[in-house]
Protein backbone atom coordinates (compact mmCIF):
# COMPACT_ATOMS: atom_id res chain seq x y z
CA UNK A 1 0.00 0.00 0.00
CA UNK A 2 1.38 3.18 -1.18
CA UNK A 3 1.78 6.45 1.27
CA UNK A 4 -1.03 8.51 -0.97
CA UNK A 5 -2.97 5.48 -0.32
CA UNK A 6 -2.82 5.80 3.27
CA UNK A 7 -2.92 9.70 3.47
CA UNK A 8 -6.16 8.82 1.29
CA UNK A 9 -7.98 6.87 3.73
CA UNK A 10 -10.76 8.75 5.85
CA UNK A 11 -11.56 7.70 9.25
CA UNK A 12 -14.59 5.75 10.10
CA UNK A 13 -18.19 7.03 10.71
CA UNK A 14 -21.47 6.44 9.47
CA UNK A 15 -23.76 9.53 8.51
CA UNK A 16 -26.55 7.50 7.82
CA UNK A 17 -26.45 5.56 11.55
CA UNK A 18 -25.40 9.22 13.26
CA UNK A 19 -28.75 10.70 11.97
CA UNK A 20 -30.60 7.77 12.61
CA UNK A 21 -29.68 7.96 16.37
CA UNK A 22 -31.06 11.76 16.76
CA UNK A 23 -34.61 11.23 14.50
CA UNK A 24 -35.44 8.15 16.83
CA UNK A 25 -35.13 10.16 19.62
CA UNK A 26 -37.06 12.84 18.15
CA UNK A 27 -39.86 10.57 17.18
CA UNK A 28 -39.70 8.76 20.44
CA UNK A 29 -38.07 10.69 23.64
CA UNK A 30 -39.03 7.62 25.42
CA UNK A 31 -36.27 5.47 23.60
CA UNK A 32 -33.43 7.80 25.00
CA UNK A 33 -33.34 5.20 27.97
CA UNK A 34 -32.22 2.36 25.79
CA UNK A 35 -29.41 4.24 24.48
CA UNK A 36 -28.44 6.66 27.29
CA UNK A 37 -25.20 4.15 28.41
CA UNK A 38 -24.21 2.71 25.57
CA UNK A 39 -22.73 5.92 23.31
CA UNK A 40 -22.27 9.56 24.31
CA UNK A 41 -22.12 12.63 22.60
CA UNK A 42 -18.00 12.24 21.86
CA UNK A 43 -18.93 9.07 19.62
CA UNK A 44 -20.30 11.41 16.97
CA UNK A 45 -18.11 11.78 14.16
CA UNK A 46 -19.57 14.83 12.89
CA UNK A 47 -19.43 18.43 15.10
CA UNK A 48 -23.02 19.25 14.24
CA UNK A 49 -24.58 16.00 15.29
CA UNK A 50 -22.02 15.77 18.64
CA UNK A 51 -23.69 18.93 19.50
CA UNK A 52 -27.22 17.99 19.12
CA UNK A 53 -27.00 14.74 20.71
CA UNK A 54 -25.28 16.64 23.42
CA UNK A 55 -28.37 19.25 23.94
CA UNK A 56 -30.41 16.35 23.45
CA UNK A 57 -29.32 14.50 26.77
CA UNK A 58 -29.51 17.38 28.58
CA UNK A 59 -32.91 18.26 27.56
CA UNK A 60 -34.15 14.81 28.61
CA UNK A 61 -31.98 15.31 32.24
CA UNK A 62 -34.12 17.72 32.47
CA UNK A 63 -37.34 16.45 31.82
CA UNK A 64 -37.93 18.51 29.30
CA UNK A 65 -39.75 17.89 26.26
CA UNK A 66 -37.24 16.99 23.01
CA UNK A 67 -38.90 18.11 19.58
CA UNK A 68 -37.99 19.78 16.48
CA UNK A 69 -38.89 23.39 18.25
CA UNK A 70 -37.88 22.86 21.70
CA UNK A 71 -34.31 21.17 20.19
CA UNK A 72 -33.93 24.10 17.82
CA UNK A 73 -34.27 26.60 20.59
CA UNK A 74 -32.05 24.86 23.01
CA UNK A 75 -29.25 25.14 20.55
CA UNK A 76 -29.96 28.32 19.64
CA UNK A 77 -30.04 29.44 23.79
CA UNK A 78 -26.87 27.65 24.16
CA UNK A 79 -25.07 29.78 21.24
CA UNK A 80 -24.35 26.34 19.12
CA UNK A 81 -26.56 27.98 15.87
CA UNK A 82 -27.76 31.21 15.24
CA UNK A 83 -30.39 30.25 11.97
CA UNK A 84 -33.13 28.78 13.15
CA UNK A 85 -34.76 27.73 9.84
CA UNK A 86 -31.36 26.35 8.53
CA UNK A 87 -31.40 23.98 11.73
CA UNK A 88 -35.03 23.29 11.81
CA UNK A 89 -34.98 22.34 8.19
CA UNK A 90 -31.77 20.14 8.97
CA UNK A 91 -33.27 18.30 11.59
CA UNK A 92 -36.89 17.85 10.01
CA UNK A 93 -34.59 16.44 7.18
CA UNK A 94 -33.15 13.95 9.54
CA UNK A 95 -36.52 12.82 11.00
CA UNK A 96 -37.72 12.17 7.62
CA UNK A 97 -34.53 9.49 6.87
CA UNK A 98 -35.47 7.37 10.04
CA UNK A 99 -38.28 5.09 9.11
CA UNK A 100 -38.99 4.20 13.25
CA UNK A 101 -37.12 4.43 16.50
CA UNK A 102 -37.57 0.44 17.09
CA UNK A 103 -33.97 0.37 15.60
CA UNK A 104 -32.65 2.83 17.85
CA UNK A 105 -30.31 0.31 19.73
CA UNK A 106 -28.84 -1.27 16.41
CA UNK A 107 -28.50 2.66 15.22
CA UNK A 108 -26.89 3.68 18.00
CA UNK A 109 -24.37 0.61 17.98
CA UNK A 110 -23.32 0.95 14.50
CA UNK A 111 -22.56 4.87 16.10
CA UNK A 112 -20.19 3.45 19.06
CA UNK A 113 -17.95 0.78 16.86
CA UNK A 114 -17.51 3.52 14.27
CA UNK A 115 -16.41 5.68 17.47
CA UNK A 116 -14.25 2.78 18.70
CA UNK A 117 -12.04 2.03 15.25
CA UNK A 118 -11.47 5.84 15.63
CA UNK A 119 -10.65 5.72 18.69
CA UNK A 120 -8.17 2.65 17.64
CA UNK A 121 -6.45 4.29 14.93
CA UNK A 122 -5.59 7.41 17.32
CA UNK A 123 -4.02 5.32 19.89
CA UNK A 124 -1.79 2.98 17.23
CA UNK A 125 -0.83 6.42 15.60
CA UNK A 126 0.28 7.93 19.48
CA UNK A 127 1.90 4.45 19.55
CA UNK A 128 3.71 4.59 16.23
CA UNK A 129 4.98 8.09 17.63
CA UNK A 130 6.36 7.11 21.10
CA UNK A 131 7.95 3.74 19.20
CA UNK A 132 9.85 5.85 16.26
CA UNK A 133 11.12 8.64 19.25
CA UNK A 134 12.65 6.53 21.14
CA UNK A 135 12.60 9.08 23.97
CA UNK A 136 11.53 6.26 26.74
CA UNK A 137 12.46 2.88 27.88
CA UNK A 138 11.19 -0.43 25.82
CA UNK A 139 9.25 -1.62 28.59
CA UNK A 140 7.35 1.58 29.03
CA UNK A 141 6.28 2.63 25.54
CA UNK A 142 4.94 -1.29 25.52
CA UNK A 143 2.93 -1.24 28.62
CA UNK A 144 1.95 2.40 27.28
CA UNK A 145 0.59 0.98 24.16
CA UNK A 146 -0.79 -1.86 25.95
CA UNK A 147 -3.05 0.59 28.42
CA UNK A 148 -3.91 2.14 25.44
CA UNK A 149 -5.51 -0.95 23.95
CA UNK A 150 -6.75 -1.89 26.73
CA UNK A 151 -8.41 1.06 27.52
CA UNK A 152 -10.89 1.09 24.28
CA UNK A 153 -11.15 -2.59 25.26
CA UNK A 154 -13.08 -1.94 28.56
CA UNK A 155 -14.46 1.04 27.71
CA UNK A 156 -11.85 3.51 29.75
CA UNK A 157 -10.49 5.80 27.39
CA UNK A 158 -9.63 8.82 28.21
CA UNK A 159 -11.73 11.85 27.22
CA UNK A 160 -12.22 15.25 28.54
CA UNK A 161 -13.88 16.85 31.01
CA UNK A 162 -17.14 15.52 32.09
CA UNK A 163 -20.23 17.96 32.45
CA UNK A 164 -22.07 17.65 35.72
CA UNK A 165 -25.30 16.69 34.24
CA UNK A 166 -23.80 13.16 32.26
CA UNK A 167 -22.14 12.72 36.08
CA UNK A 168 -25.76 13.46 37.74
CA UNK A 169 -27.35 11.27 35.64
CA UNK A 170 -25.02 8.08 36.82
CA UNK A 171 -25.44 9.26 40.13
CA UNK A 172 -28.41 9.41 40.65
CA UNK A 173 -29.01 5.71 38.68
CA UNK A 174 -27.06 4.63 41.39
CA UNK A 175 -28.69 6.18 44.12
CA UNK A 176 -31.90 4.63 43.24
CA UNK A 177 -30.30 1.12 42.97
CA UNK A 178 -28.93 1.70 46.42
CA UNK A 179 -32.65 2.70 47.30
CA UNK A 180 -34.26 -0.35 46.03
CA UNK A 181 -31.15 -2.57 46.91
CA UNK A 182 -29.69 -1.78 50.33
CA UNK A 183 -26.93 -4.40 49.42
CA UNK A 184 -25.89 -2.72 46.49
CA UNK A 185 -23.99 -0.58 48.88
CA UNK A 186 -21.49 -3.05 50.45
CA UNK A 187 -18.46 -3.53 48.70
CA UNK A 188 -16.77 -6.76 48.16
CA UNK A 189 -16.83 -8.64 51.65
CA UNK A 190 -13.80 -9.89 52.87
CA UNK A 191 -16.28 -13.05 54.78
CA UNK A 192 -15.43 -11.87 58.15
CA UNK A 193 -19.06 -10.44 59.44
CA UNK A 194 -17.27 -8.12 61.73
CA UNK A 195 -14.86 -6.47 59.53
CA UNK A 196 -17.47 -6.07 56.85
CA UNK A 197 -19.51 -4.17 59.15
CA UNK A 198 -17.01 -1.51 59.80
CA UNK A 199 -15.72 -1.73 56.16
CA UNK A 200 -18.97 -1.88 54.59
CA UNK A 201 -16.95 -4.28 52.14
CA UNK A 202 -14.33 -3.43 50.29
CA UNK A 203 -15.03 -0.84 47.33
CA UNK A 204 -14.05 -0.88 43.85
CA UNK A 205 -10.64 0.43 43.08
CA UNK A 206 -9.74 0.73 46.79
CA UNK A 207 -6.55 0.10 48.32
CA UNK A 208 -5.92 -2.14 51.33
CA UNK A 209 -3.26 -1.88 53.65
CA UNK A 210 -2.53 -5.05 55.95
CA UNK A 211 0.31 -4.15 58.14
CA UNK A 212 1.72 -6.59 60.66
CA UNK A 213 5.17 -7.55 62.42
CA UNK A 214 6.51 -10.41 60.92
CA UNK A 215 5.06 -13.34 61.88
CA UNK A 216 1.85 -11.70 62.76
CA UNK A 217 -0.39 -13.77 60.57
CA UNK A 218 -1.00 -11.27 57.69
CA UNK A 219 -0.35 -13.68 55.06
CA UNK A 220 -2.53 -16.32 56.10
CA UNK A 221 -5.18 -13.16 56.73
CA UNK A 222 -4.87 -12.12 53.09
CA UNK A 223 -5.33 -15.34 52.00
CA UNK A 224 -8.36 -16.57 54.26
CA UNK A 225 -10.23 -12.72 52.91
CA UNK A 226 -9.05 -14.28 48.99
CA UNK A 227 -10.47 -17.74 49.46
CA UNK A 228 -13.67 -16.09 50.95
CA UNK A 229 -13.86 -13.95 48.00
CA UNK A 230 -13.39 -16.44 45.20
CA UNK A 231 -15.84 -19.05 47.02
CA UNK A 232 -18.75 -15.89 47.22
CA UNK A 233 -18.78 -13.50 44.90
CA UNK A 234 -17.39 -16.69 41.87
CA UNK A 235 -15.10 -14.00 39.96
CA UNK A 236 -11.55 -14.14 39.95
CA UNK A 237 -8.40 -13.69 42.35
CA UNK A 238 -5.49 -12.58 41.59
CA UNK A 239 -2.11 -13.17 44.00
CA UNK A 240 1.01 -12.19 43.77
CA UNK A 241 3.14 -13.85 46.01
CA UNK A 242 6.51 -12.54 46.37
CA UNK A 243 8.24 -14.26 49.81
CA UNK A 244 6.39 -17.75 49.21
CA UNK A 245 6.48 -20.36 46.54
CA UNK A 246 3.04 -21.32 44.55
CA UNK A 247 3.54 -24.61 46.96
CA UNK A 248 3.75 -23.32 50.11
CA UNK A 249 1.03 -20.53 49.68
CA UNK A 250 -1.29 -23.49 48.55
CA UNK A 251 -0.30 -25.76 51.49
CA UNK A 252 -1.03 -22.86 53.36
CA UNK A 253 -4.96 -22.55 51.89
CA UNK A 254 -5.08 -26.50 52.20
CA UNK A 255 -4.50 -26.04 56.11
CA UNK A 256 -6.92 -23.73 56.58
CA UNK A 257 -10.19 -24.90 54.28
CA UNK A 258 -9.19 -28.88 55.56
CA UNK A 259 -8.56 -27.73 59.12
CA UNK A 260 -5.74 -29.62 58.43
CA UNK A 261 -2.89 -29.00 60.78
CA UNK A 262 -0.04 -27.23 58.84
CA UNK A 263 2.47 -29.26 61.02
CA UNK A 264 0.99 -32.57 59.49
CA UNK A 265 1.06 -30.94 56.21
CA UNK A 266 4.95 -29.58 56.57
CA UNK A 267 6.12 -33.27 58.21
CA UNK A 268 4.02 -35.41 55.89
CA UNK A 269 2.62 -37.25 58.96
CA UNK A 270 -1.18 -37.17 57.72
CA UNK A 271 -3.67 -39.50 59.11
CA UNK A 272 -6.53 -41.05 57.39
CA UNK A 273 -8.81 -38.18 58.45
CA UNK A 274 -6.38 -35.57 57.54
CA UNK A 275 -6.13 -36.94 54.29
CA UNK A 276 -10.17 -37.38 53.74
CA UNK A 277 -9.87 -33.24 54.65
CA UNK A 278 -7.22 -31.98 52.27
CA UNK A 279 -8.77 -33.83 49.73
CA UNK A 280 -12.80 -32.17 50.60
CA UNK A 281 -10.73 -28.82 51.10
CA UNK A 282 -8.76 -29.62 47.40
CA UNK A 283 -12.24 -30.29 45.73
CA UNK A 284 -13.66 -26.77 47.20
CA UNK A 285 -10.26 -24.43 46.61
CA UNK A 286 -10.00 -26.33 42.65
CA UNK A 287 -13.77 -24.66 41.85
CA UNK A 288 -12.53 -21.16 43.06
CA UNK A 289 -10.81 -18.82 40.38
CA UNK A 290 -7.74 -18.33 42.59
CA UNK A 291 -4.46 -17.67 40.28
CA UNK A 292 -1.06 -17.63 41.82
CA UNK A 293 1.84 -15.84 40.76
CA UNK A 294 4.99 -15.75 42.52
CA UNK A 295 7.37 -14.18 40.15
CA UNK A 296 10.18 -12.55 42.77
CA UNK A 297 10.62 -8.85 42.38
CA UNK A 298 7.72 -7.74 40.53
CA UNK A 299 6.84 -4.54 39.49
CA UNK A 300 3.34 -2.88 39.40
CA UNK A 301 3.48 -2.55 35.44
CA UNK A 302 4.47 -5.97 35.42
CA UNK A 303 1.73 -6.92 37.50
CA UNK A 304 -0.97 -4.51 35.35
CA UNK A 305 0.43 -6.25 32.07
CA UNK A 306 -0.86 -9.95 34.01
CA UNK A 307 -3.78 -8.60 35.30
CA UNK A 308 -5.12 -7.09 32.01
CA UNK A 309 -5.83 -10.01 30.96
CA UNK A 310 -7.78 -11.90 33.54
CA UNK A 311 -11.69 -12.07 32.34
CA UNK A 312 -14.20 -11.40 35.53
CA UNK A 313 -11.67 -9.93 37.60
CA UNK A 314 -12.72 -9.35 41.51
CA UNK A 315 -9.80 -8.85 44.11
CA UNK A 316 -6.38 -8.73 43.70
CA UNK A 317 -3.75 -9.61 46.63
CA UNK A 318 -0.20 -8.93 46.96
CA UNK A 319 2.37 -10.14 49.68
CA UNK A 320 4.31 -8.19 50.48
CA UNK A 321 4.89 -4.41 49.81
CA UNK A 322 8.37 -3.87 50.71
CA UNK A 323 9.74 -7.14 48.48
CA UNK A 324 8.13 -5.25 45.45
CA UNK A 325 10.31 -3.07 42.73
CA UNK A 326 9.82 0.57 41.81
CA UNK A 327 9.91 0.81 37.93
CA UNK A 328 13.01 3.10 37.76
CA UNK A 329 15.70 1.70 40.43
CA UNK A 330 16.16 4.68 43.24
CA UNK A 331 19.12 4.49 45.85
CA UNK A 332 16.42 6.38 47.98
CA UNK A 333 13.98 2.89 49.07
CA UNK A 334 11.93 5.81 51.28
CA UNK A 335 10.84 7.76 47.44
CA UNK A 336 10.82 4.19 45.63
CA UNK A 337 8.42 2.32 47.92
CA UNK A 338 6.14 6.11 47.66
CA UNK A 339 6.47 5.51 44.45
CA UNK A 340 4.78 1.71 44.38
CA UNK A 341 2.32 2.70 46.63
CA UNK A 342 1.13 5.41 44.16
CA UNK A 343 1.15 2.87 41.54
CA UNK A 344 -0.86 0.72 43.15
CA UNK A 345 -3.46 2.80 43.75
CA UNK A 346 -3.76 4.07 40.04
CA UNK A 347 -3.46 0.15 39.36
CA UNK A 348 -6.58 -0.62 41.54
CA UNK A 349 -8.34 2.29 40.38
CA UNK A 350 -7.54 1.61 36.60
CA UNK A 351 -8.91 -1.95 37.25
CA UNK A 352 -11.75 -1.18 39.56
CA UNK A 353 -11.33 -3.67 42.30
CA UNK A 354 -9.94 -3.27 45.75
CA UNK A 355 -6.64 -4.44 45.94
CA UNK A 356 -5.36 -6.06 49.10
CA UNK A 357 -0.99 -5.23 49.65
CA UNK A 358 0.69 -6.56 52.64
CA UNK A 359 3.43 -4.61 54.25
CA UNK A 360 6.01 -5.08 57.36
CA UNK A 361 5.88 -2.98 60.21
CA UNK A 362 9.13 -1.17 61.52
CA UNK A 363 10.30 -2.52 65.35
CA UNK A 364 8.43 0.71 66.76
CA UNK A 365 5.85 -1.57 68.75
CA UNK A 366 8.80 -3.11 70.35
CA UNK A 367 9.96 0.25 72.02
CA UNK A 368 6.69 0.69 73.45
CA UNK A 369 5.01 -0.28 76.64
CA UNK A 370 2.01 -0.47 74.36
CA UNK A 371 2.48 -2.63 71.35
CA UNK A 372 -0.18 -2.24 69.32
CA UNK A 373 1.06 -0.84 66.28
CA UNK A 374 -0.02 2.50 64.61
CA UNK A 375 0.31 4.10 61.44
CA UNK A 376 3.70 5.73 61.93
CA UNK A 377 5.27 2.26 62.19
CA UNK A 378 4.66 2.01 58.56
CA UNK A 379 8.27 1.23 56.91
CA UNK A 380 10.08 3.26 54.57
CA UNK A 381 7.35 5.71 53.50
CA UNK A 382 4.81 7.74 54.55
CA UNK A 383 3.21 7.79 51.09
CA UNK A 384 1.74 4.37 52.09
CA UNK A 385 -0.62 5.66 54.80
CA UNK A 386 -1.17 8.69 52.49
CA UNK A 387 -1.95 6.67 49.26
CA UNK A 388 -3.97 3.52 50.92
CA UNK A 389 -7.88 3.92 51.44
CA UNK A 390 -8.36 1.31 54.27
CA UNK A 391 -5.01 0.84 56.41
CA UNK A 392 -5.28 -2.43 58.95
CA UNK A 393 -3.15 -3.33 61.65
CA UNK A 394 -3.25 -7.25 62.86
CA UNK A 395 -2.04 -7.63 66.76
CA UNK A 396 -1.94 -10.83 69.24
CA UNK A 397 -0.88 -10.42 72.74
CA UNK A 398 0.71 -13.93 72.61
CA UNK A 399 3.12 -12.56 69.75
CA UNK A 400 4.77 -10.40 72.48
CA UNK A 401 3.49 -12.63 76.03
CA UNK A 402 5.15 -16.05 75.56
CA UNK A 403 3.52 -16.80 78.79
CA UNK A 404 0.33 -16.64 77.78
CA UNK A 405 -1.69 -19.82 76.62
CA UNK A 406 -4.71 -18.68 75.20
CA UNK A 407 -3.84 -18.03 71.65
CA UNK A 408 -7.28 -18.31 69.91
CA UNK A 409 -7.80 -14.68 69.32
CA UNK A 410 -6.84 -11.84 67.61
CA UNK A 411 -7.53 -7.90 66.75
CA UNK A 412 -7.48 -6.04 63.17
CA UNK A 413 -7.05 -2.44 63.64
CA UNK A 414 -8.33 -0.52 61.46
CA UNK A 415 -6.20 2.75 61.70
CA UNK A 416 -7.50 4.51 58.73
CA UNK A 417 -10.86 3.60 57.02
CA UNK A 418 -11.77 6.64 54.21
CA UNK A 419 -15.23 5.41 53.74
CA UNK A 420 -16.21 4.61 57.14
CA UNK A 421 -15.25 4.38 61.43
CA UNK A 422 -11.94 3.09 62.78
CA UNK A 423 -11.78 0.97 65.43
CA UNK A 424 -10.65 -2.72 67.02
CA UNK A 425 -12.07 -6.03 65.10
CA UNK A 426 -11.70 -8.96 67.77
CA UNK A 427 -11.18 -11.99 65.97
CA UNK A 428 -10.59 -15.51 66.38
CA UNK A 429 -7.06 -17.12 65.54
CA UNK A 430 -6.33 -20.84 65.00
CA UNK A 431 -2.79 -20.58 64.30
CA UNK A 432 -2.37 -24.60 64.10
CA UNK A 433 -4.84 -24.08 61.01
CA UNK A 434 -3.04 -20.52 59.73
CA UNK A 435 -6.88 -19.38 59.88
CA UNK A 436 -8.48 -16.24 61.13
CA UNK A 437 -12.47 -16.99 61.86
CA UNK A 438 -15.68 -14.70 63.16
CA UNK A 439 -15.98 -14.46 66.94
CA UNK A 440 -19.24 -15.88 68.05
CA UNK A 441 -20.23 -12.68 70.26
CA UNK A 442 -22.85 -15.04 72.43
CA UNK A 443 -19.95 -17.34 73.66
CA UNK A 444 -17.09 -14.91 73.20
CA UNK A 445 -15.52 -18.27 71.26
CA UNK A 446 -14.49 -19.24 67.63
CA UNK A 447 -17.54 -19.86 65.54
Amino acid sequence: MSNKDIFDRKLPFSLEAEQSVIGSVLINPDCFDEIAQLISSEDFYLPEHEQIFYAMKGMYASSKTVDVVTLADELVKEGVYRDTDTLNNYIRTIIQTVPSAANVVDYAKIVKDKSVLRMLIDACSTITDNAYSEHDEVKHILDSAEQKIFDIASGNETKGFAHIRDVLKLTLDNLNILATNPDAAHGTPTGFSDLDNTLVGMGKGELILVGARPGMGKTSFVLNIASNVAKQTKKTVCIFSLEMSNEELVSRMLSGEGMVDSYNIRSGKLTPEDWKNLAHAASNLAECDILIDDTTGITVTGMKAKLRRVKNLGLVVIDYLQLMQGEHRNDNRVQEVGEISRNMKILAKELRVPVICCAQLSRGPESRTDKKPMLSDLRDSGAIEQDADVVMFLYRDEYYDRDKTEQSSAKVIVAKNRHGAVRDVEMGWLPQFTKFITLDKTQDQPS
